[in-house]
């Protein structure tokens, strides 16, 4: 059996083939089981999924492994990932476990780790852990009077949703804002609305009929225009889109106009400067945020720290650095003041918070830079990798010849999808175009 299990985000594939499989999730729960048994004391794993269909498969195949290794298992239902990581923390627990492919369709699925201390696992414990699923786990296994149990935590949705309340200024309330909240048929589609409405927001839910097959489907983060619509129909202050896994937000403002998540940091990282709570003297964004935004950032006197894409990249800078807040242009937007990871809900109110404070309309708000033309397209391949073909790579050197200055082109594997994703970003916006559509011509005609 080839293995080649962790990705960018943990393991991530079509639900019920390799590696998304039964079998491989019962062995992950085995093999992680083992490879983070610290101490004599009783283990316990914190386990929680979107709302996709097949967490009805790897749910039980992961409390499985994991009893079996002598382990307590903690099951908390459809939640958000930050909420994992959150209680993951909170309650003490060895690992924390999130079952979900996060903006993917629902034919996917995924299994993301998270260490005791509430952060994703490293590469190298994730290799450990990959290295044992071909070896005989039996002898690892839990004596019979061992064996581990499992509970629900019935209060799980509340304790996140308190934790997302509390990190909201004391004092301030939300009365009298209309806000659309779209919840992309996924992990927070009760949690998210309950925040906004407990804190006295006026609240127009939409995605938040999940049946194991819409999650992400003609709405979230990874298609607005459902929101931005309703924003504008219902004349709402602004609309708020997750992904399926609540781990990423965009924004719309009151005419529908998209808010993504360079803006996002720029209020904020703002916000935090001029409180005195920005810590680290700058922000981490990554190779995707827009020049512009990064010259906003420096123009404040601040550092500004590009990375790979990932949020795991993202964290570890921040963790080097010491600073509190980074993110992805995606809507990735870590607060590390409240949690270890994207947190959707979280962002959101740090940023209404800031515009009550503000006092203004949100387009005005997050009018921070004038963001550089930038164009991404995603092109889907099957079988090889265009990449390793060289003479794709050759007629990418010549577009890359093209431009030139301050241009940037980024051409990537996505690492959770079959995509190349395709980034060029140029003040001509004429060249901008023809070396985008010259591209895609070359990357979707595929290895020969």
């Amino acid at each position: 059996m080839a293995v080649a299990l962790f990705g960018t985000d943990g393991v991530r594939g079509t639900a019920n083939k390799y590696p998304m499989t039964p079998d491989i999730a019962m062995k992950i729960g085995i093999a992680a089981g083992r490879v983070l048994k610290r101490g004599s004391h009783r283990h316990t794993v914190v386990i929680g999924k979107d709302t996709r269909i097949s967490g009805y498969i790897f749910e039980p195949a992961l409390t499985a492994g994991f009893i079996s290794m002598g382990i307590d298992v903690t099951l908390v239902g459809p939640m958000p990932t930050p909420a994992v990581a959150m209680l993951t923390k909170s309650l003490r627990a060895d690992l924390g476990v999130m079952i979900s492919a996060s903006h993917n369709p629902y034919r996917d699925n995924g299994i993301k780790l998270f260490g005791p201390d509430g952060y994703k696992l490293s590469d190298h414990t994730e290799s450990q852990i990959e290295s044992l699923i071909i070896c005989d786990l039996e002898n690892s296994l839990a004596e019979p009077e061992n064996i581990g149990r499992a509970r629900r935590l019935e209060d799980a949705d509340g304790r996140y949703i308190e934790f997302a309340k509390n990190t909201f200024p004391k004092g301030l309330r939300l009365d009298g804002l209309k806000v659309v909240i779209d919840c992309a048929n996924g992990a927070a589609y009760k949690t998210a609305p309950q925040v906004l409405w407990e804190l006295g927001a006026e609240i127009i839910c939409i995605g938040n009929g999940p049946d194991g097959l819409n999650i992400n489907s003609g709405c979230g983060s990874t298609d607005t225009s459902l929101m931005q619509k309703t924003v504008i129909e219902s004349g709402a202050d602004l609309g708020i889109a997750l992904d399926g896994d609540a781990d990423r937000v965009l924004l719309s403002d009151e005419s529908g106009n998209l808010v993504d998540g360079d803006q996002l940091l720029a209020v904020i990282a703002r916000s935090l400067m001029e409180e005195g709570q920005l810590q680290g003297g700058g922000v981490v964004a990554t190779v995707m945020s827009n020049l512009g935004l990064e010259n906003y950032i420096k123009g404040l006197g601040l550092n500004f720290i590009r990375t790979n894409i990932g949020d795991r990249h993202v964290i570890q800078a921040m963790l080097n650095g010491g600073m509190n807040l980074g993110g992805e242009q995606s809507g990735h937007i870590i607060l590390s003041d409240y949690n270890s990871t994207g947190d959707g809900i979280v962002a959101s109110l740090r940023v209404l918070s800031t515009l009550l404070n503000a006092n203004k309309p949100i387009s005005q708000l997050c009018a921070s830079f004038e963001a550089w033309p930038q164009k991404l397209v995603n092109v889907s391949y099957t079988g090889k990798n265009p990449l390793a073909d060289k003479v794709i790579q050759e007629k990418i050197s010549k577009q890359k010849d093209r431009l030139s200055g301050s241009s940037r082109l980024l051409i990537r594997e996505s690492g959770t999808e079959p995509v190349i994703r395709i980034m060029v970003e140029s003040d001509n916006t004429k060249l901008l175009d023809e070396v985008i559509d010259e591209l895609v011509d070359v990357i979707s005609v595929g290895p020969r």
